[in-house]
């Protein structure tokens, strides 16, 4: 059999808040929709906008972070994967194509009484800054941090610890 390969990344804003909800044996699951937009040129050559809409659904501890950091209007980034799904409800049978997260890059900041990570995966905590409101340096008693410029010098790659 061949391989295939099911692979999603998306950027826009949600359209509502995220649920977050837990299955009968205690799962965490977080829904929610993000909007995507696009232009066009229509059959006359003048350029069009629009909007597609795609749910997203996120499991276990990054259900939890998306719940806790992401809001209506917030923009994002989303790697995963199409899953389609099928019930029946009310004797119709209906059925659904959604992407299934495994990672969710927060885009935007929260203002200042944030201090968590733009990326709700544990491999990354950067997130871009907030153009209009400076974020406030945090400095402990016992140590104060120096940053040194190091100029025009090419940066080694090899030197980086990680």
């Amino acid at each position: 059999m061949a391989r295939s390969l099911n692979q999603v990344t998306l950027m826009g804003n949600l359209t509502r808040d995220p649920e977050l909800r837990q299955t009968p044996n205690g799962q965490n699951v977080t829904s929610f929709s993000l909007a995507l937009n696009r232009s066009y040129k229509d059959s006359s050559g003048e350029w069009q906008e629009a909007t597609d809409y795609i749910d997203i659904v996120c499991w276990g501890p990054l259900a939890e972070r998306v719940a806790q950091y992401l809001s209506k209007g917030r923009r994002c980034l989303v790697q995963g994967r199409l899953q389609s799904r099928s019930w029946e409800q009310d004797g119709q049978k209906r059925s659904k194509v959604e992407v299934l997260a495994n990672d969710v890059t927060f885009l935007d900041s929260r203002g200042a009484d944030s201090d968590n990570g733009g990326n709700a995966n544990q491999n990354s905590s950067d997130e871009k800054p907030s153009e209009d409101k400076p974020k406030p340096s945090k400095k402990t008693k016992e140590e104060d941090v120096v940053i040194e410029d190091i100029g025009d010098e090419p940066i080694n790659l090899d030197d980086i610890p990680f």
